[in-house]
């Protein structure tokens, strides 16, 4: 019988057909649908994979059975003296079904991520920090914010890769080595420019260059005043864009146009909140209210101002100013942007940030922020954000998938890295955090913080020679975070703890003389805890008490932030009061209830309160369903071995079991 009669009767070409157009539609919503809902791109790669490789199958089956009213039945040949043909038939159908099936898998596999990348390549661009021309070297702010305006509406295209201003913020204004700068932010463009500000008058200075052959591909000047500096921004946007082949929706171009504010004034004031605020200390960012209230003094329509006056506000309630006035002002301002321009992206931020850091609504404030996405696609901050709020929701996963993003657009942000590294710490996966933290070392030789995480990575595992090669070495400042907790941990583990007392008084001495009352007593807990590990209960005693009245005082005023209430709570399980201690944890743990990242170390302080006054059952189960869940800064077996907090507990056989178990 001839051989295409036959798959003709066997339906082996309506199988083939049907199989795929459902195959096309399947890999269609793949594309399309889960990059929208954070999917890695493994996954799409999987599905075009399996229904390759379901092809001869389905192939195959349909030349062997056929549905029958009665069910799948086995096809019977026509003619018998064609069984001998059949069998070679059988392998004809294989043979070219799996040569069509690796043919499409292969060609979706290495053709598709190639064009994209060339793509993505030649539409990338970082814009390097603008030149201050101004007489008045007080304007630099002006020349920042001109910059960080014209990248924000860059940001909002779609089509192009934009680099994040903190990766560039360091280099020089016209550096002479633009391809080396290039490969390390990996972009194929640079903006050069400068500005210059004589009262009312601006002239701004642009050039777009190619890295690689320092070919000039665009370059403009523009000398405008004051009212008309949006028109700048936006035009500068759009030339790039036109420059790169960077095509915009109507939604895009809509954005790029938008003119905030009518009122030089108010726009410069916001301009100075903006620089401002990045400093993140708190000078710096009281100092960025005070502007952001100047620009909406002046402008109450200005909705962009509104709308960073509230996420300034949200910030200093996140940084551990909770306080009942904060959270007012943070919402006042968010509506007054809301009434505004409910639309506006910043807008939606403001929102965003205030669920998440105010109102503790982590899914809300995702889902918010994964519509964001869809039309501010290059800011690194808004997947920043998920990466934090996604660990916070236990989707840890997720949360290292969008550090990756963030470093991608963000690659020379050196807190971004720190905490990408210092998540994966969180996941027990110290393999992964030594490789970022190794990376992280080649762009900052001997960082105090990236070793610190590398020290911490050690004591976890149990290995105190290693960390303590690299603690020696420390030299931290006053906010390099991790190195600090990593000598305080090296020198309780090593039952040294005299040798850390200098240090720490010393780090508490220069904290007491700033304004933030907090931050003293959250230095001069770990003096205390070092004093009584030293022997010295005295002065031990009297920080402790020092501490509780001093974070009583700030509870008496409002502050409801949870890392206060938790030192309380250790500072009276300093003084002996359990029932105080276990009081104050309680708040702590109210106000961390459903942060997966967070609430379990209210559990581990728990453990640790409740084995100092012997009640070891519920310590020991604690600390047993403490080594099954990731969370800041976790509890290893290794650690459990050597912490002297736990000393109580050995001999018991459940708590050795657990220092034995085959974790890190």
């Amino acid at each position: 019988m001839n051989f295409f009669a036959e798959l003709k009767r066997r339906h082996v070409y309506k199988v083939a057909i049907a199989y795929a157009v459902v195959s096309w539609l399947l890999i269609q919503i793949a594309t399309q649908v889960f990059p929208f809902l954070e999917i890695p791109n493994w996954a799409i790669r999987l599905v075009i994979m399996l229904l390759a490789l379901g092809f001869p199958i389905a192939l195959v089956l349909a030349w062997a059975f056929e549905l029958t009213p009665e069910g799948i039945k086995r096809t019977e040949s026509r003619e018998e003296e064609a069984k001998q043909s059949h069998s070679r038939t059988w392998i004809y159908v294989v043979i070219i079904a799996g040569a069509l099936s690796l043919g499409l898998f292969f060609l979706g596999r290495f053709t598709a991520p190639n064009k994209q990348n060339v793509s993505a390549n030649d539409k990338s661009i970082a814009v390097l920090p603008f030149e201050n021309l101004s007489e008045e070297k007080n304007n630099a702010y002006f020349a920042e914010g001109i910059q960080d305006e014209i990248l924000t509406r860059l940001a909002k295209i779609g089509a192009l890769k934009v680099i994040s201003r903190t990766s560039t913020s360091h280099y020089a204004s016209s550096p002479k080595d633009l391809p080396e700068i290039a490969h390390q932010l990996d972009v194929a463009n640079i903006l050069e420019g400068s500005v210059q500000k004589v009262n009312d008058a601006v002239r701004i200075n642009v050039q777009l260059i190619r890295a690689a052959t320092d070919d000039h591909l665009w370059a403009e000047s523009y000398d405008r005043k004051l009212t008309d500096i949006f028109g700048v921004e936006a035009e500068v946007a759009q030339n790039i864009a036109s420059t790169l082949n960077a095509k915009l929706t109507g939604s895009e171009q809509q954005m790029l146009a938008e003119k905030p504010t009518n009122n030089p004034a108010a726009y410069d004031a916001y301009l100075r909140g903006s620089v401002q605020v990045r400093s993140l200390n708190p000078d710096s960012i009281n100092a960025a209210v005070k502007s952001f209230e100047e620009a909406v003094r002046l402008d109450p329509n200005f909705a962009l101002a509104w709308a960073a006056l509230s996420r300034t506000y949200s910030l200093l309630f996140g940084f551990g100013e909770a306080t009942p006035a904060h959270r007012i002002a943070a919402e006042n301002a968010l509506a007054q942007a809301i009434r505004l321009q409910p639309q506006l992206p910043e807008t939606q931020v403001a929102r965003a940030w205030f669920q998440y850091r105010v109102e503790g609504d982590h899914k809300g404030a995702r889902d918010l922020l994964l519509q964001l996405r869809m039309s501010w696609p290059n800011n690194s901050e808004i997947i920043e954000t998920l990466a934090y709020i996604s660990s916070r929701l236990g989707e840890w996963q997720n949360s290292l998938s969008y550090f990756d993003r963030a470093i991608e657009l963000n690659p020379r942000d050196h807190l971004l890295r720190l905490i990408a590294a210092w998540v994966r710490f969180d996941t027990r996966d110290f393999a992964a955090a030594q490789r970022m933290l190794d990376d992280s070392l080649k762009i900052w030789p001997n960082d105090n913080d990236f070793l610190g995480i590398k020290a911490q990575i050690f004591q976890a595992l149990g290995q105190l020679d290693d960390a303590q090669s690299i603690v020696n070495e420390l030299k931290p400042g006053d906010q390099d975070f991790y190195a600090i907790g990593a000598i305080a941990q090296q020198a309780r583990l090593r039952r040294n703890p005299g040798s850390a007392l200098p240090f720490f008084r010393a780090l508490a001495s220069r904290a007491e003389k700033s304004d933030a009352r907090s931050e003293f007593w959250y230095r001069l807990l770990p003096v205390a805890w070092l004093q009584e590990e030293s022997g010295d209960s005295v002065g031990a005693r009297n920080n402790f008490t020092r501490i509780s009245e001093g974070l009583r005082a700030l509870v008496e005023q409002g502050n409801m932030d949870e890392r206060l209430f938790r030192a309380l709570a250790l500072a009276r399980t300093g003084l002996g009061e359990r029932d105080a201690a276990l009081k104050a944890l309680d708040r702590a743990s109210a106000l961390t209830a459903g942060d997966a990242r967070t609430h379990p170390n209210m559990e581990e302080e728990r453990a640790r309160i409740l084995t100092r006054f012997g009640e070891k059952d519920e310590a020991i189960t604690i600390l047993q369903k403490l080594l099954t869940v990731s969370y800041d800064g976790p509890i290893t077996p290794a650690l459990l071995r050597l912490d002297p907090d736990f000393d109580s507990l050995r001999g018991d056989p459940r708590f050795e079991k657990l220092c034995q178990d085959k974790q890190p």
